[in-house]
């Protein structure tokens, strides 16, 4: 099914009531004109995906109310990962539709996203791009986003479980590769899963405060391309590299 079309058969949580759904129709109009147009978001297929796109479905049913808020969401039931592990959220609006705008999707493109926890970033990706897989290492959150695109009858995109720093090799190369997170490097198996020729986008950080970079695959190499500064929480199992003092 065409992206565009399928983007407008999306709707709201099951069992939601309409009036229910009718706010959060609202809250997702406010979040493009109060966040994404004023900080210079002006693609149309990124703005109607995000638009159209029911981010309610994507948090935890504590976090319903900020769904559509300027900043980071939990997704997390308690705030924590299925396996005990460091809390996760969905990326603040405006960082992500900032960084897909960076990054250009192309129809044919097969992208990566890399921390994908319940699987909005992939949602949204599956409206600009050919194909997209979405790397989660927890599992009750992969089981979410799985069911979630499935729920949505997203057709172009599939959640695959497994360790975030070593990427997804067996279903790459990439054309884009999105970090959902921020990361204080971007390892050596990931930056090998970029096509020559194409981009890698995400925050990189060793705090609070990061840049978002736009990689781009030259003659075999990454080169870094810095553009805003943004804040993002940081994914899982990423450790920045080890600095010698001699």
């Amino acid at each position: 099914m065409p992206h565009e079309n399928r983007i407008n058969q999306f709707s709201g949580p099951a069992g939601s009531a309409s009036a229910r759904a009718t706010d959060f129709a609202a809250a997702r109009e406010i979040m493009v004109e109060s966040q994404l147009r004023p900080s210079g978001v002006h693609d149309r297929k990124v703005i109607s995906a995000m638009e159209s796109l029911p981010r309610e479905r994507f948090v935890s049913e504590a976090s319903l109310p900020l769904a559509y808020m300027d900043g980071a969401v939990p997704v997390d039931v308690g705030g924590r990962g299925s396996d005990g592990r460091m809390p996760r959220y969905l990326a603040p609006p405006m960082v992500l539709a900032r960084m897909i705008q960076l990054a250009e999707p192309d129809e044919t493109d097969r992208v990566l996203v890399v921390g994908c926890a319940t699987g909005y970033s992939v949602a949204v990706l599956s409206c600009l791009a050919g194909e997209v897989i979405g790397l989660e290492c927890d599992e009750g959150l992969a089981a979410r986003a799985a069911s979630n695109l499935k729920a949505l009858d997203v057709t172009n995109a599939r959640i695959v479980q497994g360790t975030l720093t070593d990427g997804a090799a067996s279903d790459g190369p990439y054309d884009l590769i999105l970090m959902d997170g921020s990361v204080p490097t971007i390892p050596t198996a990931i930056e090998e899963q970029v096509k020559e020729g194409g981009r890698l986008v995400g925050v990189v950080s060793n705090g609070v405060q990061g840049t978002v970079y736009l990689f781009v695959k030259t003659d075999d190499e990454l080169v870094a391309l810095p553009q805003f500064s943004a804040g993002a929480k940081p994914l899982p199992g990423f450790a920045a590299e080890a600095v010698f003092d001699f």
